[in-house]
């Protein structure tokens, strides 16, 4: 069995930061969240891996290699824009050849891997096998309806009236049947070749798709509420460490990972929280499931429920709270000039400013 990791979207629900990063990189817990799924692949027995990938290709490919350190051998496969979930199937047809093959969508997190999923599926070869949550709200997602078996009978792409509230999360598997099936697809009214048309194909045709419905946690990391949450989940699970410095007059409580080359000064760090190699917390409170990443610097200032990208530095601010602030980014205190705001904001930006 192969792998097949899409890492080719353009990310619009995370901008600005994805306007200069891959969203697959954008890190949870100091950690990229395309990299929790090759470790997930990784630990269910693949080894090749065909990584589709977009505008933000080199990036990816600077992060991740040959796959070499996740055990892995990765393919690059170029997609020149995101056309679908059954158009990376398409371009990808030459790699996969005649193996079946487990689709990952790379900004998704699943706790559990899948393991299961991968042995279910090698056990009993249906043409296809979906994942399946429930969720609030199905008109956001592919939608799956079930028979009183399990069996899928019918998919549909964001519907206006679901007939379920069974959401496809971002994991297939598939048998080499698909190709035929895809092949059939026609661009949707989004544009797109959508992966549930061509299960459709399958079903119409009178093969057996599977589903297995998600028992821990699943989230997709497309916007910054989602990222937050996925980064207070990973970090509730930390082991604490402490392989930087820490003075005497600093406090450290609950699960804190301090990573080699940190120095916390004259600061209380509340865990859970992970401060990454080479920062500097001087003076600061650095609340409860937050992620400071590399060489950044937090002086005078409190955050917390928060992810701080890579060599960015926050200086005399007062609070900071649900935040996600990108590469080299710099915080600092506004003059007290009455009744005006300066403002640098990146293309679809949200403001949110007292009067």
């Amino acid at each position: 069995m192969k792998a097949l990791v899409l890492a080719g979207g353009s990310g619009t629900r995370l901008r600005p930061i994805t306007h200069t990063s891959a969203k697959q990189l954008v890190p949870v817990a100091n950690k990229p969240v395309l990299f929790y799924g090759l470790e997930a692949i990784a630990e269910a027995g693949i080894t090749e891996l065909g990584l589709v990938v977009g505008d933000a290709h080199a990036a990816i490919e600077a992060a991740v290699g040959d796959g070499s350190a996740f055990g892995l051998q990765v393919t690059y496969l170029r997609q020149e824009a995101p056309l679908g979930l059954a158009h990376a199937v398409l371009i990808a047809r030459d790699y996969l050849g005649d193996d079946d093959f487990v689709m990952y969508l790379g900004d998704n997190f699943i706790v559990g891997g899948i393991t299961g999923l991968v042995e279910r599926f090698t056990a009993e070869r249906p043409a296809a096998q979906i994942l399946l949550t429930r969720v609030g709200d199905p008109r956001q997602f592919g939608v799956a309806e079930l028979d009183a078996d399990g069996r899928v009978i019918g998919l549909e792409e964001k519907p206006e009236h679901p007939k379920s509230d069974l959401a496809l999360a971002g994991v297939y598997l598939f048998s080499p049947a698909v190709h035929a099936a895809v092949a059939e697809c026609k661009p949707s009214w989004r544009g797109e070749l959508e992966i549930t048309d061509a299960i459709g194909h399958l079903i119409e045709s009178g093969q057996r798709v599977e589903s297995t419905m998600i028992t821990g946690y699943w989230k997709d990391t497309g916007n910054v509420t989602d990222m937050l949450e996925v980064n207070r989940l990973v970090l509730e699970s930390a082991e604490p460490r402490v392989e930087g410095l820490v003075d005497v007059a600093s406090e450290l409580i609950g699960r804190v990972v301090i990573e080699p080359g940190a120095v916390v000064e004259r600061s209380r760090v509340v865990g859970p929280a992970i401060i990454g190699g080479g920062a500097r917390i001087r003076d600061s409170y650095v609340g409860p499931y937050t992620s400071i990443g590399a060489s950044c610097t937090v002086t005078g200032s409190e955050i917390e429920y928060s992810i701080v990208l890579p060599r960015a530095s926050i200086a005399g601010v007062g609070r900071i709270e649900s935040s996600l602030i990108g590469h080299d980014v710099e915080v600092t205190p506004a003059p007290h000039t009455p009744r005006a705001h300066r403002l640098v904001l990146g293309d679809h930006s949200r403001a949110r400013i007292s009067s």
